[in-house]
């Protein structure tokens, strides 16, 4: 085989395997955001259930207060009673009173309300900061992978990379030119096989009788699909 070609062949090699590195080098960094996300997220649920409690817990104390303020009108309402003179006003002070029993029912059903609605919280909250810290270590440990995942792939790019480029230096400018023009133009393919089937591993174009014969010797030159204009090499 041809120096030459046996050299595009290699870079081939390195380019793709750059080119899966690369992908992978830019998922990693958006899979350890998702993580992040998700344990922001967990984390907003979990606060979102605390400032419920927070809230309920002023309502009750609201609420307590209001309690305080009722008993004290009825108090002073039923102590006019012994006040009126008139049966008229006795019984507008028995209606004032009266309307002070439901206003104190009513506020005392909102508190029990309240103090149940607050209990179911708290269990809530207690189950989702378990939760939390359950996945937080999850994420934790995830993100430690993945983060090592990275380095070792910035690590493999960087030899790849230098091992290419030392690789490169044995081919004329103008055939590495070419080559490069190649690969970006064909989605990282510039140099495709032809086997038994007698098509372009690059296009899928049948490759003429004639040309596979001329890939098959052990002393051909560098040819190229006449489709897309690849290198061509035969492999068995």
């Amino acid at each position: 085989m041809d120096p030459q070609l046996q050299t595009l062949i290699e870079l081939q090699g390195y380019d793709a395997r750059i080119a899966a590195l690369d992908t992978e080098a830019a998922r990693l960094p958006k899979q350890i955001e998702s993580i992040q996300t998700s344990l922001a997220e967990a984390k907003k649920q979990m606060e979102t259930l605390k400032a419920r409690v927070d809230a309920t817990r002023k309502d009750l104390r609201a609420k307590e207060k209001d309690l305080e303020v009722i008993a004290a009108k009825r108090a002073k309402l039923e102590a006019r009673l012994y006040e009126v003179k008139t049966n008229k006003e006795y019984s507008a002070a028995l209606l004032e009173i009266e309307e002070s029993k439901q206003e104190k029912a009513k506020t005392e059903e909102e508190i029990l309300a309240l103090m149940e609605l607050q209990e179911r919280l708290g269990v809530e909250v207690r189950e989702a900061e378990k939760r939390y810290k359950t996945r937080e270590e999850q994420a934790r440990q995830d993100e430690s992978v993945v983060r090592k995942k990275l380095g070792a792939v910035e690590q493999e790019l960087a030899v790849v990379r230098g091992d290419r480029n030392g690789r490169a230096k044995d081919l004329p400018s103008g055939l590495l030119s070419d080559y490069e023009r190649l690969l970006r133009a064909r989605n990282g393919v510039a140099v495709a096989a032809v086997g038994a089937t007698a098509i372009c591993g690059g296009c899928r174009v049948t490759i003429r009788p004639q040309a596979i014969q001329e890939l098959k010797s052990p002393v051909t030159t560098m040819m190229r699909c006449e489709s897309c204009g690849r290198y061509l090499y035969w492999q068995e």
